[in-house]
């Protein structure tokens, strides 16, 4: 599928808000989008209050955990999960939004995108949690992997996993 100028906007500033997170382990960042509106915008991070892990401290890489496994073990809130938090913040409603993410959600985040009433998640890094493909499909969201070349050719220069 091509890319719409559009898709290509809010994906580049799903990036930008990835770089902004205190994760060790990931960054990535997500965009709430309905009629050409940002409703919410957010990235991984640790919550204020709580220490940032560093290498030494990270829970997953103390035990080895893999992406896709154990999601509860980690600190921070996730991207797509601090979006629609920001989002409700505002009383803004994502019933019929289309969430940009740098990443293929999780099982934990699939939950809240479904009964928040997100249609459609575009996505950039594919993530392995086939639980979390299985019920998009269920709830019959429309799922898109964004590909641009352009956007290949920065994040690789950027360094941006």
């Amino acid at each position: 599928m091509m890319q719409t100028s559009e898709d290509k906007k809010y994906m580049h500033l799903a990036f930008k808000e990835a770089s902004h997170n205190n994760c060790i382990k990931g960054k990535v960042g997500a965009i709430i989008v309905k009629d050409g509106k940002i409703l919410g915008k957010g990235n991984n991070f640790i919550p204020d209050g709580i220490t940032p892990c560093t290498e030494k401290t990270c829970l997953r890489k103390i035990n080895h955990i893999h992406q896709g496994q154990n999601q509860e073990l980690c600190r921070a809130i996730h991207a797509e999960q601090s979006a629609i938090l920001n989002a409700l913040l505002k009383k803004n409603s994502l019933k019929g939004s289309t969430l940009y993410t740098t990443k293929f959600p999780c099982t934990i985040c699939t939950r809240m995108i479904i009964y928040m009433g997100v249609k459609k998640v575009i996505y950039y890094a594919p993530y392995p949690d086939e639980e979390a493909m299985k019920m998009l499909n269920e709830a019959k969201i429309e799922l898109v992997q964004f590909k641009d070349e352009k956007t290949d050719k920065l994040i690789k220069k950027e360094g941006i996993k």
